[in-house]
């Protein structure tokens, strides 16, 4: 199910208002797998009673050293012991400070000094606390050590109606930083440029050729990528999706856009996934204004549009050659058009998936995929997300380059 799978993450909810999102939060750490445990400051406990956090994760809460509530003497001690992630959320201004200061004065404090594993401090405060000069020192001081890292504010409209920095990051986006800081770092060093998305081609200003995809796989590699600690340029042609923090990214819309953008970045990389839905056609002419019904040749011209995987395979012929990974999404002889496609454009590797079924291909949030090597050897993936899906492709890919 992912990097949070049967992994011990405890929560440690300090005294905010953003303390209503911290539930939502911690179901989708347990969505992941992950057994959740939480504990929290005493003023905490004026926004969100403890027994919300038991209801929602089925485990007993700390908020206070001298429990009354049957808990072990030494519960938030052992809380901390045995985590394999603390995430603070929120990490107030007050709580950062003590953190910082290495107090253990409250059950949360307590548990993160006990605590050998990582520490993701989530901030929520308003907009003035988190500019002032000392809580920036304070979160300074806390990144210097790798044992801490952060993940938002984001800026927005705060419980008081003012827009600036100060939000607590979306429960998904924690979650997101979360199975990064758990993802075995085995691209770490390597230089990764993925594509995504469609691309457009225009027949006049308003209408255009395209395709259904969604970009949802091409951001889901890049991704893991990041997760897995490589460098990411993101490639992407139009899509609705937020791409993953972290990533060099380079919006384009159309095919000839996304091979110039391609092919000036391919020297220096150690991997390229083309997940891109690339437009094998174009129309021959563009219209500078509006075709209205009935002008014009009722006939359109398509020409071709450049091969962007070839084209790259090839130019690193001479170079020191990064591995190249492509995408088959076919409708009928999948694996045999799949195959034929990686000799072809000269790939190490190539995902292949039937469109025809479902649950698979585009616009779909799960994907099944089949790998095929240049010896042809084949890895079944089964059905799973397009994120356990992409990290399923980039274990294959870490497997190649030790092999070679």
């Amino acid at each position: 199910m992912g990097f949070l799978d049967k992994r011990n993450v405890v929560i440690g909810v300090g005294g905010g208002i953003a303390v209503y999102r911290v539930c939502e939060l911690a179901r989708l750490l347990m969505k992941r797998g992950a057994c959740v445990r939480v504990v929290m400051t005493r003023n905490a406990t004026e926004f969100v009673t403890p027994v919300t956090f038991q209801a929602l994760t089925g485990q007993p809460v700390i908020s206070d050293l001298f429990s009354k509530s049957g808990d072990a003497i030494f519960g938030h001690l052992e809380l901390g012991r045995s985590a394999d992630l603390f995430i603070v959320a929120p990490a107030t201004a007050n709580l950062i400070a003590r953190i910082r200061a290495g107090m253990g004065d409250d059950a949360v404090t307590t548990s993160i000094l006990a605590a050998p594993c990582p520490v993701l401090l989530a901030p929520a405060m308003n907009t003035r606390m988190w500019e002032n000069r000392q809580v920036q020192e304070n979160m300074r001081a806390l990144l210097a050590d790798p044992r801490f890292s952060q993940v938002g504010p984001e800026s927005g409209t705060l419980a008081e109606g003012i827009v600036g920095a100060g939000r607590l990051s979306e429960p998904p986006d924690i979650v997101e930083a979360a199975e990064a800081l758990l993802a075995p770092k085995d691209l770490a060093g390597w230089k990764v440029l993925v594509t995504a998305g469609p691309t457009r081609e225009h027949l006049d200003p308003v209408r255009f050729l395209s395709n259904p995809a969604s970009g949802r796989m091409g951001l889901a590699v890049a991704r893991a990528a990041l997760q897995r600690g490589a460098q990411v340029t993101l490639v992407t042609g139009p899509t609705e999706l937020k791409p993953p923090a972290g990533a060099q990214v380079v919006r384009v819309v159309s095919a000839e856009e996304m091979a110039q953008q391609v092919l000036s970045r391919v020297a220096g990389l150690d991997l390229f996934v083309s997940v891109a839905a690339v437009a094998d056609q174009r129309p021959r002419l563009r219209a500078a204004q509006k075709v209205k019904k009935g002008e014009g040749e009722e006939q359109l011209t398509l020409v071709r549009t450049p091969d962007i995987l070839a084209r790259a395979s090839a130019q690193a012929a001479g170079e020191r050659r990064p591995l190249f990974v492509g995408f088959a999404a076919e409708t009928e002889q999948v694996l045999e058009h799949a195959a034929e496609k990686l000799q072809r454009k000269g790939l190490d590797l190539i995902a292949a998936n039937d469109l025809t079924e479902a649950g698979s291909g585009f616009g779909t949030a799960t994907n099944r995929l089949t790998l095929i090597d240049r010896s042809g050897a084949k890895t079944e993936l089964p059905p799973m997300s397009k994120e356990e899906a992409a990290h399923g492709l980039l274990e294959r890919v870490v497997a190649l380059r030790r092999s070679s």
